[in-house]
């Protein structure tokens, strides 16, 4: 009896989620063009992450400047704009933009790890060991970011003059 209620359950669910036709979309009425995309990328935010690959860190100052403008909570530009003047030198607006990425994100993997860098910069290698330790927390599985700034806490420690991206 168990047996037959469970393939009458395996043919009704197959019924619905494999025979049963798909939803029409619905458009507003008049239209027949499907609504416009919810969500649309700010030109200046697509120019500003090629100026950092690019590593023209004065434009993308530049351009992450006028995203913010208009996206504020953009935890994203706030990170590149914390990235672009760490990489300029000026460590203070780097401190400023990266602390604003994670007051939106406090889980932004990519600040935390900066900021972590940042603070290896500074000589402030407790600080970047609380990043790390957050990093650990976000990253419940593991991730780049809390290895990378794993592995430039390590150098750091060990007196090495850190690879590409670290400190």
């Amino acid at each position: 009896m168990p047996t037959r209620r469970l393939a009458f359950v395996a043919a009704f669910l197959a019924a619905v989620f494999l025979v049963a036709p798909a939803e029409t979309p619905a458009y507003a009425a008049g239209s027949d063009s499907p609504p416009a995309p919810r969500r649309v990328v700010n030109p200046d935010f697509t120019a500003g992450k090629a100026a950092v690959e690019a590593g023209k860190f004065a434009d993308a100052v530049s351009l992450m400047t006028k995203v913010v403008g208009k996206e504020p909570r953009n935890a994203d530009a706030l990170n590149y704009l914390g990235y672009s003047y760490r990489k300029l030198g000026d460590f203070d607006n780097s401190l400023l933009f990266y602390k604003k990425a994670l007051a939106v994100n406090p889980d932004h993997r990519g600040a935390n790890e900066y900021l972590g860098e940042l603070y290896l910069q500074m000589g402030d290698l407790a600080k970047a060991e609380e990043r790390l330790a957050r990093l650990d927390k976000i990253c419940f599985f593991g991730c780049d970011e809390y290895s990378e700034l794993k592995q430039a806490i390590a150098d750091f420690k060990a007196g090495k003059e850190s690879s590409g991206d670290k400190w």
